[in-house]
């Protein structure tokens, strides 16, 4: 048996990579799981080791950091959602800020970038505008249950633990979206748990109840899509008859019958129950229709203020040529569209291109055009050739970031100014740096929009150099 590494009365020193915090050993780097805190005095033993980096939990706390304040969640122990709940806000910002710095010197190699404050969250709990429940027969036990001699349910409707990929907590209330969206939850459970549906199991893909997605909007409508394992079509009315009946406030109802091995819908077709197709988000004196497979920043408030810092770098003065891409539901494209000649959006997704084209309709925005694929395929010289040289730039990428091709297509067609928006900043730094031979990153500013996570989104204006 292998000697267990224990570590006493240490002082825990800083965040690291997906907000875990380390303390930095005699023995190399070791990483802390659970809801610890910069400045904590704690025991600690090594779990588990590879080379120089290992994994230890905490078995005693001495005393606690002054950064810390009281969880406002009853699932906090839990949930592996807002996981900073434990760390004051404005303390939050700082580790923020740092980790956008670090990334981009270390893993980016890039120096010189002058540093915007990060834009802080006005609005800090309820700022989600989507969330996903997942339905299991398998619920995770509390130590109330376990303890406990009565008879219980093991259905659940909630999160997925923390790297327990068949574990479902149930959900009572939660902090990340308004109202209605907890009573649609706990409503929607209670329901098919009194009428005896079968709940879903992850790992034998059996069961009828499957997942719900609730959307709500600035605007004040409300999206349900209801997720089907099994094509039960009495089933289904009758879920779908009580969510029209219960809840009057929907606005656009939906169901999907995936009987799929994962969750993932944006292949699935999504059948219209009831109420209007779309969902309205607005910004400025625009509106946004947000259908069921769209893409939409789902900070609303805070994408407003990442959208403008975007326009700002931009600097747009109504003759410039702007791409767009991986632009979504259009949102962007559209937003900055009355200050550029032309602006061309790509987007994986066709029912997302479709939306973005009815954006422009809605808005009397005649100068957009979107286009459909697979980004690597689309963005080449022949596209660019065809749609014009950019003058500038725009991109938002998913967490892993741009392709080679892409940034090969980029740097061939040499646009004056690029403005990178990301929600992982390591990949950002990682394709600033293959983009830095030709560009210069001048400046970068990071955005909060998840509060009391380790997430932070950040755009970088790049000038081309001379």
């Amino acid at each position: 048996m292998p000697t267990i590494k224990r570590y006493e009365n240490i002082t825990i020193t800083d965040f690291a990579a997906e907000g875990k915090c380390i303390y930095k050993s005699e023995d190399g780097v070791i990483f802390i799981d659970g809801h610890v805190a910069p400045g904590d005095v704690v025991d600690i033993e090594v779990v588990r080791r590879k080379k120089k980096l290992a994994h230890a939990v905490v078995t005693k706390f001495h005393s606690l950091s002054e950064m810390r304040t009281d969880p406002y969640c009853q699932h906090f122990e839990v949930c592996g959602g807002c996981r900073w709940q434990h760390i004051d806000y404005p303390e939050q910002l700082k580790f923020k800020q740092k980790q956008v710095q670090d990334h981009f010197e270390r893993i980016g190699k890039i120096k010189g970038v002058d540093y915007y404050p990060i834009v802080a969250a006005k609005t800090r709990l309820f700022y989600r505008n989507k969330l996903e429940y997942t339905f299991s027969n398998y619920r995770w036990l509390t130590i109330d249950d376990m303890n406990s001699d009565e008879e219980f349910s093991r259905n659940a409707l909630g999160y997925h633990v923390p790297k327990c990929f068949d574990r479902i907590f149930q959900v009572e209330k939660c902090h990340l979206q308004t109202d209605p969206s907890n009573a649609i939850r706990n409503a929607l459970f209670q329901f098919a748990e009194d009428r005896g549906y079968v709940f879903y199991n992850v790992k034998t893909n059996e069961g009828m109840m499957r997942n719900v997605i609730i959307r709500t909007s600035n605007s004040g409508d409300v999206m349900v899509i209801v997720q089907f394992a099994e094509p039960q079509p009495e089933v289904i009315e009758e879920v779908m008859a009580f969510m029209k009946a219960e809840f009057t406030g929907i606005t656009s109802l939906y169901y999907i019958i995936n009987q799929k091995g994962n969750d993932s819908y944006q292949d699935q077709e999504a059948v219209h129950y009831a109420g209007e197709r779309y969902i309205r988000e607005t910004m400025e004196d625009l509106t946004f229709m947000v259908g069921p497979k769209s893409f939409y920043q789902t900070n609303s408030e805070q994408a407003y203020e990442l959208y403008k810092i975007a326009r700002d770098y931009a600097q747009l003065s109504d003759h410039e040529i702007v791409y767009d891409l991986y632009t979504g539901t259009g949102t962007i494209a559209n937003f900055v569209a009355r200050n550029a000649k032309k602006v061309i959006g790509v987007e994986y997704i066709k029912e997302a291109v479709a939306d973005a084209r009815k954006n422009s309709e809605l808005n009397g925005i005649a100068n957009t055009r979107f286009y459909a694929g697979d980004m690597k395929r689309v963005l080449n010289e022949e596209f660019v050739k065809k749609q014009g040289r950019p003058d500038v730039i725009i991109t938002d990428p998913p967490r892993a970031g741009m392709d080679s091709s892409v940034i090969a297509t980029i740097l061939s067609s040499s646009p004056s100014r690029i403005v990178y928006i990301s929600c992982n900043t390591a990949t950002q730094a990682r394709d600033l740096e293959l983009l830095s031979g030709k560009y210069k990153v001048v400046r970068a500013q990071p955005v909060d929009m998840f509060p009391h996570t380790h997430h932070v989104e950040n755009v970088a204006l790049l000038e081309l150099r001379d």
